[in-house]
């Protein structure tokens, strides 16, 4: 049987949720932890062996006990049902995230430096190399990867974990593409001898597979993507995790991982154009007829042609534009700046 993992990243969790809202409205915080909650649902169930979070857990370095607390809690429960946990801390974790609560739990392991986790399964023999975001990746990489001691390690297959950005890939409308930078993972340095290597931090899923001159890469480089929208730049894209299975008959191949990507619902965002040139009821009134042909759980942005009349806003207050909505959504103004 081939070993199964579950593969995630970017979750960002504790985004717009304060743990006490000065003021009532609908927040996207839950709608992560939605997300988070839905991504860990087939190790929950028993549907895998491992999981593996690329990075960007929490939505910044420090974070108050309660959302730690909140976070961990649901890691220790898919480690005791019987389910390896790693974590490869992402730009966002630095020395603020308390990680001993995590170290504690023995089916919890953390990349708090680099280093190696050898796990066994079905009689195969994998190992784990992983490294915490690096900043300058593209002068240190070849140290950075030999701390981890992979090399000294006997295993049947091997994988690569990191939170960053390799040349090749791309993000937002425009498919930015990463070519270079310190914290950029140039292509020509990725090391031959991983069956696959896995990453956080770009946000969009993607799998690379050749560099930018069409030549095959050493070894596939998996991006599942953040588990949310964190912004309208990603409002095209399909969120989700990768699941991965690891072959041992394949191991001699060269093929022993393989992998397929599963979509998660989450929110749709959407853009709502309105003319800004006309007074508060009139405005009111088209925002109102805009919302309530969208799904009520949508995240709004609201953009305003032609100006802002000093007339329109009071329609633009935040009190009304929550009276506008239902419950559920979420709605904010695009203000042009000036």
């Amino acid at each position: 049987m081939p070993v199964r993992i579950l593969f995630l990243a970017d979750t960002h969790l504790g985004f717009d949720l304060p743990g006490r809202p000065r003021v009532a409205r609908r927040r996207r915080g839950e709608d992560f932890f939605a997300a988070f909650e839905l991504a860990l649902a087939p190790a929950i169930r028993g549907e895998t062996d491992l999981v593996i979070h690329g990075g960007d857990l929490f939505y910044r370095s420090r974070i108050p006990a309660w959302l730690a607390a909140r976070v961990f809690s649901r890691l220790a429960a898919v480690a005791d049902g019987g389910v390896d946990v790693f974590w490869v801390p992402g730009n966002h974790e630095r020395s603020g995230v308390p990680r001993r609560l995590l170290l504690d739990h023995p089916r919890v392991h953390v990349f708090d430096r680099p280093r190696t986790f050898v796990v066994e399964r079905d009689g195969l023999r994998l190992a784990l190399a992983g490294i915490p975001h690096a900043p300058r990746i593209r002068a240190e990489h070849a140290t950075l990867l030999a701390a981890t001691g992979h090399s000294t390690v006997p295993a049947d297959v091997r994988l690569l974990c990191l939170h960053q950005a390799v040349e090749g890939a791309t993000v937002g409308p425009a498919d930015f593409v990463f070519r270079d930078g310190p914290d950029v993972l140039a292509c020509a340095q990725l090391p031959a001898g991983f069956a696959a290597v896995l990453s956080g931090h770009v946000h969009r899923a993607q799998v690379l597979l050749r560099d930018l001159t069409g030549r095959r890469l050493p070894v596939p480089v998996l991006y599942p993507g953040s588990t949310e929208r964190t912004s309208f730049a990603e409002r095209a894209e399909t969120k989700g995790t990768l699941m991965l299975e690891v072959d041992r008959s394949q191991v001699a191949t060269g093929g022993a991982v393989g992998w397929e990507f599963r979509a998660l619902p989450v929110p749709p965002m959407v853009d709502v154009e309105l003319d800004g040139g006309v007074s508060a009821g009139p405005l009111t009134a088209r925002l109102r007829e805009s919302l309530a042909r969208l799904d009520p759980c949508s995240v709004v942005r609201i953009r305003l042609r032609g100006g802002i009349s000093p007339e329109a806003l009071p329609a633009l207050r935040a009190e009304a534009l929550r009276a506008a909505a239902p419950p559920t959504m979420h709605v904010s103004v695009a203000w042009t700046r000036k």
